[in-house]
């Protein structure tokens, strides 16, 4: 990890547990001031450790019923045809994470869908024909028995 000592590790634990802390709140939990307590945070904030604060969305509770998993594979794997393909993954809301692998497929995407007709017609108007793609399998997601975000800070 990056030069943090032990508060700051509490500092990111709690605020990865719970975002909406208050700053007195956060700082009875680590041992600290409030002023001290929100200078770390602000300096964690600064250096990029802390990148944002998010609420997290029950996605069926939105109308979201279904998570899919796609395997992309590309015609090319040029930089500029990467890059292409990266940034209309960008463009499309349903595309939740986008992770370029190594190895036989060169993208696996996190896609959610209000319903199997809704995505079935996002893979054909919006997905396949993205640039540079030669192919698209496709997993659908039947339950989620972890879903932890962030990192270990044991």
């Amino acid at each position: 990890m990056a030069n943090l000592d032990e508060i700051d590790r509490k500092l990111l634990a709690e605020l990865q547990a719970e975002g909406r802390v208050t700053n007195v709140e956060l700082a009875q939990r680590v041992g600290l001031t409030a002023p001290p307590c929100l200078r770390r945070v602000r300096s964690l904030e600064d250096d990029g450790v802390i990148r944002g604060y998010h609420a997290e969305l029950d996605a069926s509770k939105l109308g979201f019923a279904i998570t899919v998993f796609a395997m992309v594979s590309l015609k090319s794997q040029a930089e500029t045809a990467l890059r292409e393909f990266e940034d209309a993954m960008r463009e499309l809301p349903e595309v939740r994470e986008v992770h370029m692998l190594n190895g036989e497929i060169d993208f696996i995407l996190k896609i959610v869908s209000k319903d199997l007709q809704s995505f079935q017609e996002f893979l054909t108007s919006k997905l396949t024909p993205a640039p540079n793609v030669a192919s698209v399998k496709t997993s659908l997601t039947i339950r989620t028995a972890k879903h932890q975000p962030g990192v270990p800070l044991e």
